[in-house]
């Protein structure tokens, strides 16, 4: 699973980590390890091949991810003869770890990154290897095009997908719809705003609940739309800014947004609103007395929802739907993902990466009780999930193809799309409270203008 409370650690610091890379970076490739050698062909290689070899991996994960992610290492080392060690960053601050290893010259064979900005940024120093031909046909054989996209750098590859988290899925209280008399799902934006007032005259005192006290929950809300009334085109040039935020495309956005964010009787105060934080915005749906019945946030919102509860509720109680179409606009998801990146030329390390972009390594990944992770993997079966509603959410995202699109604030500057109180996270927050497009909007193009300088 990709918690998006971790990437939000990595985003925190990612401005602070990136300078540490352009004072370390010499415009030179780093040493090898130990491993030595240059990177060998994809794939396992036999039993035994890699005997004697080691490699190490930097990650941000712990508990049930860490626990799956190890099945994966001791899978690969069983049939190699290799040794791979994960180490999870100290205080789950990865970009801060990574950076000083990096300038230390003491960098681990493999680094798990979060936001392509930080591949571009390691790529561009040369600090990362390209993966072989080989490993990268793997990845092309395995997943959407657009995927190794993300992971390359200047059309040349240098990192594999590992796991995928599907941020267009709406969560909802199935006990709640129910007592309201809502036999579906909502399919449009005008059916979400429909069902939550028939929720409303149910009895539901707050029927939307928006975790505002977190901005990047907000940021989510706001590129959902974006990608649904402006297009997959136009969302990649915000992200680039290319086109100003006091764009029409924006506007258009923005207002579509305030049919929610505006009514008292669909998401409460917004004064309050602002002031929840993400994990209570979850438990408003879901606790035993629930306050609110849908949450929109990403599908690692299933780990919030289990908490310590057994069972859990997830795929009985809690259930998920898309997020909505707006305007007619086609099936797009929202995605974040964890890539596997080459800090040296170790072999082993290049031959694992090669197995972690293939279809066992996914299946043992999601398959790993606990694990909460998701794959994009279009050769993983659904019944390797081991609930129907990780399938599902994992089926949304390889069945749009190419038509998806990274989290736009993770691939902006830090300071624009990844910083507590300022940026797009203050401006939304601020939004949300006045409801004034016009302003909003000049306050996004300043904080991205100074931002992408």
């Amino acid at each position: 699973m990709v918690s998006r409370s971790k990437n939000l650690a990595v985003a925190v610091v990612a401005a602070a980590s990136l300078c540490t890379l352009a004072a370390c970076s010499s415009g030179t490739s780093p040493a090898p390890s130990s491993g030595g050698g240059t990177s060998s062909s994809a794939g396992t290689g036999g039993s035994g091949a890699l005997k004697g070899t080691s490699f190490t991996i930097l990650g941000q994960w712990t508990g049930g991810e860490q626990k799956a992610f190890q099945a994966v290492i001791d899978a690969f080392d069983q049939q190699t003869g290799a040794t791979g060690q994960y180490t999870p960053a100290a205080g789950g601050n990865e970009a801060g770890v990574l950076g000083t290893k990096v300038a230390g010259g003491t960098p681990p064979d493999i680094a798990i990154l979060s936001l392509p900005g930080a591949i571009a940024q390691y790529a561009g120093s040369n600090k990362i290897f390209p993966v072989s031909a080989a490993t990268q046909q793997v990845v092309e054989q395995n997943f959407a095009s657009e995927w190794g996209k993300l992971g390359s750098y200047k059309g040349k590859m240098y990192c594999v997908p590992v796991d995928a988290s599907d941020k267009s899925t709406v969560w909802y209280n199935a006990t709640l719809f129910k007592n309201a008399g809502l036999t579906d799902t909502p399919t449009t934006w005008e059916g979400l705003i429909k069902d939550a007032k028939t929720l409303s005259a149910s009895g539901v005192k707050v029927p939307i609940s928006v975790g505002g006290g977190d901005g990047w929950t907000l940021t989510d809300w706001f590129e959902n739309v974006y990608l649904r009334t402006a297009g997959v085109d136009k969302y990649d040039a915000l992200t680039q800014h290319q086109i100003k935020w006091t764009d029409p495309t924006v506007t258009k956005a923005l207002e579509t947004l305030k049919q929610v964010w505006g009514d008292p009787q669909l998401i409460g105060s917004p004064a309050a609103a602002v002031k929840v934080p993400f994990p209570a915005s979850v438990d408003n749906v879901f606790k035993a007395n629930p306050t609110s019945a849908i949450v929109y946030e990403a599908s690692f919102v299933a780990t919030t929802i289990t908490g310590d509860k057994d069972p859990s509720p997830v795929g009985t109680v809690a259930k998920v739907f898309p997020f909505p179409s707006i305007d007619g606009s086609q099936p797009v998801v929202e995605a974040a993902g964890d890539f596997g990146c080459a800090f040296t030329q170790n072999p082993a390390a290049e031959q694992f990466l090669a197995y972690l972009a293939g279809p066992e390594a996914a299946t043992t990944l999601v398959s790993t009780q606990g694990s909460g992770f998701l794959s994009v993997n279009k050769n993983v079966k659904a019944s390797a999930y081991n609930d129907a509603t990780s399938a599902q959410l994992a089926e949304q995202m390889v069945k749009v193809g190419d038509n998806f699109r990274f989290d736009m604030s993770d691939q902006t500057p830090a300071a624009f799309g990844g910083t507590p109180n300022k940026g797009e996270w203050a401006a939304l927050q601020t939004f949300l409270t006045t409801g004034n497009v016009k302003a909003t909007q000049e306050q996004l193009e300043k904080d991205a203008t100074a931002a992408y300088k």
